[in-house]
């Protein structure tokens, strides 16, 4: 019994532990189930919220419309904004071309097709101005015939100055435009005669190289091939004159670029020829140019231009038939270059020679009379103007013979005085025996 009873509570204490402890585990599960449902439910409610948020509130059609209208009122009348332009694209700059290797070979191939040309260096400065005139884009011999006949047939160089250009360019015929010639010289002649008030041009070789340059490109009118032509002749300067046949002989051998050959100026060109074959090297390129504008397509300007740039020969040479393309000038951009195209054309119209070469002159130059001095009309008011004035042809009359004068009649002599019956009177006969004082 004894034992029995000691046994009894200690079965009993182990039961209420494994309870307990089962009691543990449950309320342990119990909260976590909680949590994890806490946890559920707060994610619910913020995924039910999220879209709650996002939804606009729908309002009345009504109240809508008033505000678009109130809107609407108080919006300010703007102007439609324009498209944007797309912007200008930029020219494309070619590189330039290695001209120290290419100007060789121009030189090589032109010695074997041409002869150089020597030119009088004694001529005075001013005189082989005159000469380059005649000789841009013409050949030697006929700018040395027109040249030569232009001294002999005026008397001097004023009258060269005063004659129109129709007449000069009669006197240049032979030339390839005896028009541009003579227009030319006319403004040469004109633009030394206002500098120094007299035909001489002397006083450019008496200072440098740079002041005989000036002195020449202030001359208006005078193209730049004449300026390097008489600074490479007379001067003793190193300038290669280009003309248009020159400038299209360097483009079609890929010397310069297309820009160049727009603007008509080949900076650099001097450093690839030396001094001392600068003279032949411009009458050979000058050979060139004059078969390039005649002939084209002839066997030797293909010949050079093949030996000097085949690749680029095949690219710019124009199909048979066609011209080369003319040279497109720039636009003006910069300020400083506007003023001075304005004050090369004010001049240009005031220096504007006569004759049917002269350009016309520009709409606004011309003075318009003032209103109301011309010719008025009757306006239907019983009202008439000044009648306009009408020219009348003019009517010869037949002259009539002259009559013959008539014999003038002996006017009948005046009563004397005192006369008496035999023919005398006192007074007569006293004057009769008065001597003369």
């Amino acid at each position: 019994m004894t034992a029995r009873k000691r046994s009894t509570p200690a079965k009993a204490s182990k039961a209420s532990k494994a309870s307990k402890a089962s009691k543990a585990s449950k309320a342990a599960s119990k909260q976590a189930s909680k949590k994890t449902a806490k946890k559920s439910a707060t994610k619910a409610a913020k995924t039910a919220a999220r879209p709650a948020a996002k939804k606009p509130v729908q309002k009345s059609a009504k109240p809508a419309a008033a505000g678009t209208a109130k809107a609407a009122a108080k919006a300010k009348p703007t102007a439609a904004k324009k498209p944007a332009e797309a912007p200008a694209p930029k020219p494309v700059v070619e590189k330039t071309p290695p001209r120290g290797q290419l100007v060789p070979k121009l030189y090589k191939a032109l010695k074997a097709h041409y002869k150089p040309f020597a030119t009088d260096t004694s001529r005075s400065l001013l005189h082989q101005v005159m000469f380059s005139c005649c000789l841009e884009n013409a050949p030697a011999d006929a700018a040395e015939q027109a040249f030569n006949r232009l001294l002999e047939a005026y008397f001097d160089l004023n009258e060269v100055r005063v004659t129109t250009v129709a007449e000069l360019a009669e006197t240049l015929q032979g030339l390839p435009d005896p028009s541009r010639a003579a227009l030319s010289l006319r403004r040469a002649l004109q633009g030394v005669f206002e500098s120094t008030y007299s035909f001489s041009l002397e006083h450019a070789r008496k200072h440098s190289l740079a002041h005989g340059l000036k002195v020449l490109e202030g001359l208006h009118g005078v193209p730049q091939f004449v300026v390097g032509h008489v600074a490479s002749t007379a001067l003793g300067g190193h300038l290669i004159p280009l003309d248009k046949g020159a400038l299209a002989g360097l483009w079609l051998c890929g010397i310069i670029t297309q820009q160049e050959y727009d603007s008509g100026k080949v900076p650099g060109l001097e450093r690839a020829i030396g001094k001392k074959a600068g003279i032949e090297f411009s009458s050979l390129l000058h050979q060139f140019g004059l078969d390039v504008l005649g002939n084209l397509h002839g066997q030797t300007v293909k010949k050079i231009v093949q030996a000097v740039n085949p690749a680029v020969a095949k690219e710019r040479m124009p199909k048979r038939g066609e011209k080369i393309p003319e040279p497109v000038p720039p636009p003006i951009t910069d300020k400083a270059g506007q003023k001075a195209a304005d004050a090369a054309q004010a001049a240009a119209d005031e220096l504007r020679p006569a004759g049917p070469q002269a350009a016309a002159r520009p709409a606004g130059k011309t003075p318009m009379p003032p209103p109301g001095s011309g010719p008025k009309k009757n306006d239907g008011k019983g009202k008439s103007g000044p009648k306009p004035f009408v020219v009348k042809p003019l009517s010869i009359k037949p002259q009539q013979p002259p009559t013959p004068p008539a014999e003038p009649t002996p006017a009948p002599k005046p009563a004397v005085k005192g006369k008496s019956k035999g023919g005398g009177s006192k007074q007569a006969s006293q004057l009769s025996k008065r001597k003369p004082r």
